[in-house]
């Protein structure tokens, strides 16, 4: 796969399929569920899986920009992170488009495809989610644009899958940890973040061939 091409149509395509269904799901959940609050049964659950609804305001596992820079509030934090995304798209897709244009691997253009997907369908949810969609907190979320729980760029990210494959309490001798109880993998994610950690994986694991060029 490595050594074969692929064009810039065949990439939005991918692009493009893995948006449908990333804004499928978090749709139809928004609209069909409350949120999930912690103590109550999930929407699905199998033990080692759950589906879920939760609203990540931040970045990854929630955390927040104001989080590390204290001077700014956590409105202009959120602004900043989805201005931040917003330009992160925009050098993702040039750089996809600059590789497919060299000719670069196939598995590379694919890899950048996924991340471009996975950051834009996270950004939709900044940009429009909170205009768009009434809170759910207790309640069902209604489509009604302009008397959303937020206005435009300060949407929160839906979030739905859980994998709490093992749960464990660590040994009372490790420093830190010790005692305290740790559930793998406890994150809850979406296909946007799944295709933004697949393609990051493939790059690390064929970065060498991907860059041996440079």
């Amino acid at each position: 796969m490595k050594k074969q091409k692929i064009n810039l149509f065949q990439c939005l395509a991918i692009v493009a399929v893995i948006l449908f269904f990333d804004q499928f799901l978090k749709v139809y959940i928004k609209l069909n569920f409350p949120l999930s609050i912690y103590g109550q049964a999930p929407i699905f659950d199998l033990g080692w899986f759950k589906l879920l609804f939760i609203e990540n305001k931040g970045m990854a596992w929630g955390a927040q920009i104001n989080d590390f820079i204290p001077f700014l509030t956590e409105k202009s934090g959120k602004l900043f992170l989805t201005l931040f995304r917003l330009f992160a798209i925009l050098f993702i897709f040039h750089w996809l488009k600059k590789t497919v244009k060299e000719n670069s691997s196939m598995l590379f253009s694919i890899s950048l495809s996924l991340i471009l997907a996975g950051a834009i369908g996270n950004v939709v949810d900044s940009v429009f989610y909170g205009y768009f969609f009434t809170d759910s907190y207790f309640q069902i979320a209604s489509f009604a644009p302009g008397e959303g729980y937020s206005s435009l760029f300060y949407g929160n990210v839906v979030d739905m899958f859980q994998f709490p494959i093992a749960t464990w309490t660590w040994p009372s001798f490790i420093p830190i940890i010790g005692g305290n109880e740790f559930t793998f993998f406890e994150p809850v994610f979406n296909i946007a973040d799944s295709a933004i950690s697949v393609g990051i994986f493939i790059m690390l694991i064929f970065n060498k061939s991907f860059f041996k060029e440079n």
